[in-house]
């Protein structure tokens, strides 16, 4: 089963595509601070993997924060970074 952070407004379109794909999850809006999001969720579901979606460098306020090495060097879950532009994919 997969656990879905999205911002609100975007989780139930994200849930429903993903079961249009046949994947099993489940979502919620977490904290607006990412690290702490991510430290809560873990704490009610066991992950195998983190998986972080940001805007390509120069337009993630995520990546000028280093939210995704830092969650590396805080969590002992294998972290995965996946770089979405959808600008280009227009």
């Amino acid at each position: 089963m997969a656990r879905l952070q999205a911002p609100p407004g975007t989780l139930d379109a994200s849930l429903a595509r993903l079961a249009e794909d046949g994947i099993s999850a489940r979502g919620e809006v977490g904290d607006s601070e990412p690290l702490t999001a991510l430290e809560d969720a873990l704490r009610t579901f066991g992950a195998d993997e983190i998986v972080v979606a940001t805007h390509p460098e120069g337009r993630s306020n995520w990546l000028e924060r280093d939210i995704v090495e830092k969650a590396r060097e805080r969590f002992a879950v294998p972290i995965t970074h996946v770089v979405v532009d959808l600008e280009r994919e227009r």
